[in-house]
């Protein structure tokens, strides 16, 4: 799994050896929170180690940057999500020229949840009849799906059209496009999308394209729904906001404002410690917790607005 692709003048790199579970923890928290445009992190297998490290390994946690990190800041943020031990495990080094692109297919598999295969090029042939696939380029591998948010936003999702089929849907944060390609290829409507970064936007039309849902996936510039194409796809009926804590907790208000009654919001991008905080900014608008689950120490939550206002 490699999270965004290395800066071109990349230098520095952290590695830490761990447990799987860690590996991916690491790795996602420090994309989730670093500049994608000088930080990039790797979590892979590394099969020719031996079995007796300690933290339960063979993994390897890679993070590259463009220019000196902050080692506090790093190792910091490294402990939240694997503990203070591996927070001091973790080795500053320098680094030489890479293929990153190469680098980038190394252990990038195919991701199935349920009919959806989230895939690069390459990996093709692992989507089989009857199969919902969605490519993403290796050099975009931040959005193809491996993240345990994305993977958690498409099992609510996959639950929630046992129930309903929604009509309106909105995207908050698309960032690759990859939840706003998955609803409009199954749903077979148009699906409303925004992300605040323009790099995102462009990505997410490309991806679009390049998945039969252009027609139906337009994402615009907005920061959270302040976009008019945002707004004038309301009321809406399913939300989708995969993003941080404190940007979720932030915009509850808006978004109920957007939401048909009885309208569901699929939130992630929330580590176990964030899942209170959140699920109490959303019931201060009236909305249920109706749903949560956990995928590599990330939080999916499904909350439901009232069917009638209060």
């Amino acid at each position: 799994m490699l999270e965004g692709l290395p800066p071109n003048n990349a230098a520095h790199v952290v590695r830490l050896e761990c447990g799987e579970i860690e590996a991916r923890r690491v790795a996602d928290l420090v994309v989730e929170t670093c500049d994608p445009a000088d930080t990039a992190a790797a979590a892979f297998e590394d099969t020719l180690a031996p079995l007796t490290w300690v933290g339960g390994g063979p993994w390897v946690v890679e993070i590259y940057f463009g220019r000196p990190p902050d080692e506090l800041a790093i190792r910091a943020l490294i402990a939240v999500a694997a503990g203070d031990a591996l927070a001091a495990a973790a080795r500053f080094e320098h680094v030489a020229e890479t293929d990153w692109v190469a680098a980038s297919l190394h252990g990038l598999e195919a991701v199935r949840q349920g009919r959806f295969v989230l895939h690069g090029a390459h990996a093709r042939r692992e989507v089989r009849p009857g199969d919902i696939g969605i490519e993403i380029e290796a050099a975009l591998a931040f959005g193809t799906g491996h993240h345990g948010t994305t993977r958690g936003c498409l099992a609510e999702f996959e639950a929630l059209l046992k129930r309903r089929r929604p009509r309106r849907i909105l995207d908050v944060g698309t960032g690759t496009g990859v939840l706003a390609i998955a609803a409009a290829r199954r749903l077979r409507r148009p699906i409303r999308c925004g992300d605040i970064d323009p790099i995102a936007v462009a990505t997410a039309r490309d991806n679009a394209r390049r998945n039969g849902a252009a027609p139906t996936v337009r994402p615009v510039r907005a920061v959270g729904a302040r976009h008019p194409e945002l707004r004038g796809g309301a009321p809406y009926d399913l939300v989708f906001a995969n993003i941080l804590a404190k940007p979720l907790r932030a915009m509850a208000p808006a978004l109920r404002a957007l939401m048909a009654p009885g309208g569901e919001v699929i939130l992630s991008g929330l580590l176990g410690c964030d899942v209170s905080g959140t699920v109490a900014a959303y019931r201060r608008q009236g909305f249920a917790l109706v749903g949560r689950r956990m995928i590599e120490g990330w939080a999916t939550l499904l909350m439901r607005r009232p069917d009638s206002a209060p």
